[in-house]
């Protein structure tokens, strides 16, 4: 990829900056202070990493706020981003330190609402909100549009900090077990467990319900 840059790709048409990795951005402003590399990824970032505070703190100012303070912490940070590893986990971790103590400020804590999707910073509303729903659940079925009760809402609001952690990350965001264990700092099998409580928690629910 670095020899391919070096060579014909800053004749190509598509800006030589869209065609680096995230790790190749961040190293790139890390060593050079480019600042059109660090706007590359924030805006790769906007609206994925903007969806998933918005549905962790339940408010959009907040989600708002501490999406710019996760860029500023990896903006100071970049320095301590060891090679090697992944972009995308390292900056999850940033962004759920910075929501915990967002929510540890405010003394009002806002419920989660699932009833829609979180809004984009245009306006426009985000089209890959998950279904809650595990394997085991028919898309067909009434389980498929639970996410819009009151009672999982509640229920979700009601799971410990590190098992609503698990849940938005890997099955909100569609993250990999081994990248939500690098993000909170647990093991592979604590993501799984912490997932699987989670849907325990609410098939419970469902069952109430229905």
């Amino acid at each position: 990829m670095t020899a391919l840059l070096n060579t014909n790709m800053y004749h190509c048409s598509v800006p030589k900056y869209e065609l680096m990795t995230d790790e190749e951005l961040l190293m790139t402003y890390r060593t050079e202070g480019n600042r059109e590399a660090f706007e590359e990824l924030v805006k790769r970032y906007e609206r994925e990493l903007y969806s998933f505070l918005r549905r962790y703190l339940g408010h959009a100012e907040m989600a708002e706020d501490v999406f710019q303070a996760t860029f500023f912490q990896i903006h100071k940070k970049c320095r301590l981003f060891e090679e090697g590893r992944a972009f995308r986990p390292w900056m999850y971790r940033i962004a759920t330190n910075q929501a915990i103590d967002a929510k540890r400020r405010n003394k009002k804590h806002f419920a989660v609402s699932l009833d829609m999707p979180p809004q984009n910073h245009d306006g426009d509303w985000n089209v890959h909100s998950g279904q809650l729903v595990s394997d085991e659940s028919d898309p067909g079925d009434s389980a498929a549009t639970l996410e819009h009760s009151r009672q999982v809402r509640d229920a979700i609001e009601q799971l410990p900090e590190g098992i609503r952690q698990v849940l938005y990350l890997v099955f909100y965001q569609g993250m990999k077990y081994s990248d939500a264990a690098e993000t909170l700092g647990v093991s592979f099998g604590t993501i799984k467990t912490r997932l699987n409580t989670a849907f325990q928690r609410l098939h419970h629910v469902l069952a109430k319900a229905v």
